[in-house]
């Protein structure tokens, strides 16, 4: 009996040495090789590239070369590393793959690396390198690559894998980098679609055809306009698939094209396009059976729509044809929380359970940054699987992360290299990703950025504020950015920055890094303004700049330029880092604005708007003027007068009353349409000092600040102010169930 188990073991242990399941491959040795790698007879240009790549890699590593040949010229025992689609991998893995996929699988002395259709054999050379020879692509840089003369591989290698969405875009500057995009298994829009996002005025020009045929357009309170396409005019949908059917054969490679609304409102409300709107219960209803329409023209072309804005509301019964693709936003959810349970995220969870009873097509538009300021810190990592994983287990098919874009974010590298994980692998441990990722690019400097990282999360959660896409740093002055926390943060920087000196790479990537908190203690000076910690500091009677600050600028700018920040927002007047600094000129030059009003007591008859709370009250007394951002520095009033009582604390002379406006159509702040300046000495009994009147509100989008004064002599104790707010919105932007809003800055009294 003993000996049969003896002649069982003996005959199992000679089965797998002669299958080389387990046995382990040196594939380099002292700078030489006996492997080749093997591609199939006559290999395509992405078999060839891969080939290439694996072979370059393979020689900096080990200085070893691989020759590459085709399987025909392959002798005997020859060692190979069979690259695409040879017979050996046909044998090993017979039949058709998965599109993207890849296979990683040794065999005897061999290693086989083949991939369905795509880039799947790419993405299996990348998998391999990362995976079994430790280089990494940490960013738009060079790879890490370990150097070893002997290469070792791991036998019983059996990898195999298909990336979790069909489409995978992380909208960051590492975009640009094509081995980046081909390391990491993602997409890119210019190479996948052929017209992409918004793009009603790209298929229908209003400045071609709004003039002569105003029909073609909405039907916006009565009268047509140039917002959005009337989707019932048969002209309409003849121009847009004549436009789509030359756009197709210039470009027969693109994937996807849009038929989407313009980024706008004012959708058309005629007879025809309201009807159906009725009867399915929301304006997607025109949508979809338009697009419908069209993409019954073109059954080959996947045709994608945007779920967003006024069409985010799914239709009550038409569904979407197979080849339309349906491109659902969140954009209206706050991201301190995962989507799944946060509060303002209940819409999108609606729109996306109704979406899925109409479509298995569904990709989501999210977002990772916070858009009014692309280098402000924005805490959201704890967020970023649990939503992945949402998205994967309610049947998405695709994803675009939108980040800071083409211009250089907070945090750019590592969100986009966790975010491009977490495509690969919704289970990934996202801790151990930032801290590796931390610890290898950021070098002797990592301690401290991890420290930083670290703290400035927890605060946030632990602050329980809302994370806002569209808000501000300085909205947090109370709780995870308080001058006592940014003190610590800098102190952490001050510390990283002196681990790394004397290397040029490593300081520049901590610089990078550092601008998030730089940024912010700027934007926080411009909130503080004459108090602790703001922009001026009094000399005697005089106010000055405080020291250092103009260089701290200076030096702000010149290193955000350094750092690829071609722009610190979305919108606004001062987006480019120049033109940022130009502001801040102006800023310094203005100095202070003396007031008797300093500090004195505000009443309100209407409350502010509690989203923008500002400091209060005091906002309208602290000396400190608005700039151009609306979300601090403004007393906003939504829909209700601003009726604002300054008490002076006694009678004093007055020669003028002098306050600012915030004109800001974009986020449907307007002008008052009237201000009037009341006096008192008694606080009972009111008389007019003057008033100013309306200032027009014609159509256009630029933010502006404009001067109220009124110059006129008396004596008084109290000021009131009315500004009074518009009835309505203007028509050119209207939306419904929204209101206009009024933001004043400051209340100076002289």
């Amino acid at each position: 009996m003993k000996h049969r188990i003896y002649v069982f073991l003996f005959l199992l242990i000679t089965m797998n040495s002669c299958n080389g399941s387990a046995q382990e491959i040196i594939l380099t040795t002292g700078g030489t090789s006996d492997y080749v790698i093997i591609t199939s007879a006559n290999p395509g240009k992405l078999e060839a590239k891969s080939a290439q790549v694996l072979q370059r890699y393979i020689k900096l590593i080990s200085e070893a070369t691989l020759p590459i040949i085709e399987e025909k010229a392959a002798k005997g025992k020859m060692n190979g590393i069979y690259i695409g689609n040879t017979t050996k991998a046909e044998r090993v893995s017979p039949g058709k793959r998965k599109p993207e996929s890849y296979l990683i699988r040794t065999t005897g002395r061999d290693l086989v690396i083949c991939g369905g259709s795509g880039r799947g054999l790419i993405y299996g050379v990348y998998a391999f390198l990362e995976k079994y020879l430790h280089c990494k692509k940490l960013a738009a840089e060079p790879a890490i690559v370990p150097e070893s003369a002997q290469i070792r591989i791991p036998g019983g290698i059996n990898d195999e894998h298909q990336p979790l969405f069909i489409y995978r875009e992380c909208y960051y500057p590492a975009a640009h980098d094509a081995e980046y995009l081909e390391w990491h298994q993602l997409q890119q829009l210019d190479d996948l679609w052929g017209i992409w996002g918004h793009s009603y005025n790209k298929l229908v020009p209003a400045q071609t055809y709004f003039k002569s045929n105003p029909e073609y357009f909405a039907l916006v309170k009565g009268k047509r306009q140039a917002t959005q396409l009337c989707l019932s005019n048969e002209s309409v949908f003849k121009i847009v698939v004549a436009e789509l059917k030359k756009r197709i054969a210039d470009n027969p490679d693109a994937i996807y094209w849009s038929i989407s609304p313009n980024d706008d409102n004012g959708y058309c409300t005629c007879d025809k396009c309201k009807a159906v709107d009725n009867e399915q219960g929301t304006p997607a209803g025109s949508l979809i059976k338009f697009v419908n329409r069209v993409a019954e023209k073109f059954p080959d072309v996947k045709i994608t729509t945007l779920a967003y804005g006024y069409t985010h509301k799914a239709p009550r019964t038409i569904k979407p044809t197979g080849n339309v693709y349906v491109f659902l936003s969140n954009i209206d959810a706050f991201r301190d929380k995962p989507l799944a349970n946060e509060g303002s995220a209940g819409a999108f969870r609606n729109d996306l359970k109704a979406w899925n009873a109409l479509t298995p097509n569904i990709f989501i538009w999210d977002y990772v940054t916070q858009f009014t300021n692309y280098l402000a810190p924005f805490p959201n990592f704890h967020t970023l699987q649990p939503n992945m994983q949402y998205f994967k287990e309610n049947g998405v098919k695709g994803i675009f992360t939108q980040g800071s874009g083409d211009t250089y974010g907070e945090w750019a590298e590592l969100r986009s290299y966790v975010i491009a994980k977490l495509y690969q692998d919704d289970k990934a441990n996202v801790n151990l990703l930032v801290s590796s990722f931390i610890k290898e690019y950021y070098g002797n400097a990592a301690p401290y950025l991890q420290q930083y990282f670290d703290l400035v999360q927890e605060r946030m959660i632990a602050s329980h504020r809302k994370l806002d896409i569209y808000g501000n740093p300085v909205n947090d002055w109370k709780t995870w950015l308080t001058p006592e926390l940014l003190d610590k943060y800098s102190s952490l920087f001050d510390k990283a920055e002196g681990a790394v000196e004397g290397n040029p790479r490593l300081s520049a990537r901590v610089m990078r890094a550092r601008l998030a908190l730089d940024y912010t203690v700027l934007q926080m000076a411009r909130f503080y303004g004459i108090e602790k910690h703001g922009i001026f500091v009094k000399e005697g009677s005089k106010w000055v700049v405080k020291p250092k600050l103009q260089a701290n600028i200076e030096r702000f700018v010149a290193n955000c330029k350094k750092a690829g920040v071609t722009e610190l927002s979305e919108a606004g007047p001062a987006r480019k880092p120049e033109e940022y600094l130009a502001e801040w000129n102006g800023i310094l030059k203005a100095g202070v604005t003396p007031t008797k009003a300093l500090d004195a007591k505000v009443t309100l008859q209407y409350p502010f708007a509690e989203d923008y709370p500002a400091k209060g009250n005091r906002t309208l007394v602290d000396g400190n003027p608005g700039y151009d951002d609306f979300s601090y520095n403004w007393l906003c009033f939504y829909g209700t007068p601003m009726v604002a009582t300054v008490d002076l604390g006694k009678s004093q002379k007055i020669s003028a009353v002098k306050m600012h406006f915030l004109d800001d159509p974009r986020h449907w702040i307007f002008l008052p349409a009237k201000v009037i300046i009341e006096i008192s000495d008694d606080g009972a009994n009111y008389h007019t000092l003057g008033n100013i009147g309306t200032q027009a509100n014609d159509e256009h989008y630029e933010t502006t600040v404009k001067d109220y004064t009124l110059q006129k002599k008396g004596s008084a104790r109290y000021i009131r102010v009315t500004a009074n707010n518009l009835s309505t919105l203007p028509e050119w932007r209207y939306r419904d169930g929204k209101k206009p809003m009024i933001a004043c800055d400051e209340i100076y009294v002289q």
